[in-house]
């Protein structure tokens, strides 16, 4: 019986994935094997040395201590794609407020309660103030073609607006799913230079922390809107009022709100709603729930953020797997350490990401204890599941 532990408050739809004759799912939960989490802080928690996976329902993760989890073992996942449709919706919504005057009016015309019949002569009357202009025809550059800058890329094009649109990283599959109309920017300085609205998709790390920044925003169309619904540190707070003060930027809409650019002119300060929907909660409870099963059951890893990728079916007989470090030799000295106990190596799959490496092998018997513990004192090997 494999425990795993709810951090957060997670949908119940997970135990549509995780079957109870196989798993618990419980808040409080002693030695878990693996963790759901959806924004609880877990940065300074104590990994109980039975963890194998934490999965995070939803995109962001730097609540998870990644670099901790990997030197452990742990394989961090995220659900991409799981909530794309709701933060593609409110990119919708971005798009309009920042270009008509929309919320300043519904404000204004608050004001007019208690005039009686003058209401509707008012209104004619003040109206003009909160003209904007229309999307058709404007170009939306959209810097980051993943799961979630892809779908909105492609609405964009439905409301008749041109789309650029630069991602050096995108997948194949993202590729796949990119309407005809999407236009291939030649460089992020080409693409930002262009954009009428520049919307941001890319994840927050070392190196895009504080990368909207004066050198970025001064690159911008000026008069542009700037959308960021990714991460707020991705901006450097001082460059942005600056540019909105300038002129350089006609507005900025911001998914993260934060006390530097609170009531700043031109900000507009959206409460972390890109996932705030009934669906999309529970599609990344979903996702992440099948997730955990398939490595626990299997060793399967998708969506990772610290291991390789690897697809894998359930065990046709007996499974090992080997986190290990991405170095010479390391194959042949596991593969020396099983036969070496007069076990055959029926398949063998391995993948890398930078310096992590993952090994399965499936054999036709199970494989002795000696064996496992001549894995795990392999240097370089971090951990060594028998999985079946």
């Amino acid at each position: 019986m494999f425990k795993v532990q709810t951090l957060s408050s997670i949908s119940p739809i997970i135990h549509e994935e995780l079957d109870s004759a196989l798993f618990t799912a419980e808040k409080e939960s002693v030695a878990p094997d693996a963790i759901l989490v959806r924004s609880t802080d877990m940065l300074s928690m104590e990994l109980p040395a039975s963890l194998l996976c934490v999965a995070r329902a939803g995109a962001g993760y730097n609540n998870i201590p990644v670099d901790r989890c990997t030197e452990k073992g742990i394989v961090v996942f995220n659900t991409p794609g799981a909530n794309a449709n709701a933060v593609k919706e409110l990119a919708v919504a971005a798009l309009l407020l920042a270009s008509r005057e929309i919320l300043a009016g519904i404000d204004w015309a608050k004001g007019l309660k208690g005039k009686g019949a003058e209401v509707p002569a008012l209104v004619e009357k003040g109206k003009n103030q909160f003209v904007g202009p229309e999307l058709q025809g404007k170009t939306l550059g959209v810097l980051g073609l993943g799961a979630v800058g892809g779908p909105i890329a492609n609405v964009a094009t439905h409301l008749h607006m041109k789309v650029l649109g630069f991602d050096p990283f995108l997948s194949v599959e993202n590729a796949w799913g990119l309407s005809r109309a999407v236009i291939r920017a030649q460089s992020q300085d080409a693409l930002i230079a262009q954009a009428d609205y520049l919307t941001v998709h890319v994840p927050l790390n070392k190196e895009t922390r504080g990368m909207i920044d004066e050198t970025f925003l001064g690159k911008m169309k000026k008069g542009a809107v700037l959308i960021n619904l990714s991460r707020g540190e991705l901006v450097e707070p001082g460059a942005m009022k600056a540019a909105l003060q300038s002129g350089q930027l006609r507005k900025y809409v911001v998914d993260f709100p934060s006390d530097e650019l609170l009531e700043v002119p031109g900000v507009i300060s959206i409460p972390h709603l890109g996932a705030s929907t009934p669906e999309s909660e529970e599609n990344c409870a979903q996702m992440a729930a099948a997730q955990t099963r398939d490595y626990l059951l299997y060793g399967s890893i998708r969506n990772s953020v610290n291991l390789p990728q690897i697809e894998l079916m359930a065990p046709e007989y007996h499974r090992v797997a080997v986190i290990h470090q991405n170095i010479p030799n390391m194959i042949s000295q596991i593969a020396q350490a099983v036969s070496d106990e007069g076990v055959n190596i029926s398949n063998m799959a391995n993948r890398s990401r930078q310096s992590v490496a993952y090994s399965v092998l499936d054999l036709d018997s199970p494989l002795p204890g000696a064996a496992v513990r001549k894995l795990e004192g392999i240097e370089g090997v971090v951990r060594v599941r028998v999985i079946r």
